[in-house]
């Protein structure tokens, strides 16, 4: 097998085994629900990972964790406070959080890989404030920021609610600038 094909086998495996994480929960996902819609066998799959927390990890970090270089860019690139701050919620909230939000278990993802992986929970976070930081220029507002884009998902909003008020959330801590030519008079 090529390093293409083991690539592309182990893609189809992250990709069946969030699916069922999503769609069942950690606890009720078996290496057989994983390896059917991956369409291999359990066997094939146990040569892959070593047990379902490993898979977990592998899908935590290549879902959320592959996120990180595109946000930092993001953070760091061309455009408004705003523009800035709101393309990084949408790469690591925004576009995780519509996935998560019409699944069953989809709230249940990220607090089992705060007890699965926590270290790679933990550097998704740490990633997150600094992004946030380095466009809003310090730690503290970082924060608060964050605390209140996690609030914006306590009542489990649509993705269009979500973003909606991530936008509004984005606007009070990096207002929107306008060009003089926008300017109504």
């Amino acid at each position: 097998m090529t390093d293409d094909e083991a690539a592309a086998r182990r893609a189809k495996v992250l990709t069946a085994a969030r699916w069922c994480f999503l769609n069942f929960g950690f606890a009720k996902t078996a290496f057989e629900d994983i390896a059917r819609r991956a369409g291999l066998s359990r066997t094939l799959l146990y040569r892959l990972f070593k047990d379902k927390e490993d898979i977990y990890r592998a899908v935590f970090v290549d879902w959320l964790v592959s996120r990180h270089p595109a946000a930092r860019e993001a953070a760091n690139g061309p455009g408004s406070a705003n523009q800035r701050l709101l393309s990084v919620c949408r790469l690591m909230a925004l576009e995780p959080w519509a996935e998560m939000v019409g699944a069953p278990m989809g709230s249940e993802f990220l607090a089992a890989c705060e007890r699965i992986d926590p270290e790679s929970e933990a550097l998704h976070r740490k990633v997150a404030l600094e992004c946030v930081a380095a466009i809003l220029g310090n730690e503290a507002s970082a924060e608060v920021f964050l605390l209140a884009l996690d609030g914006l998902l306590a009542d489990q909003p649509s993705t269009e609610v979500f973003e909606q008020r991530m936008k509004v959330l984005a606007g009070h801590f990096a207002p929107q600038t306008r060009k003089k030519s926008e300017v109504v008079r």
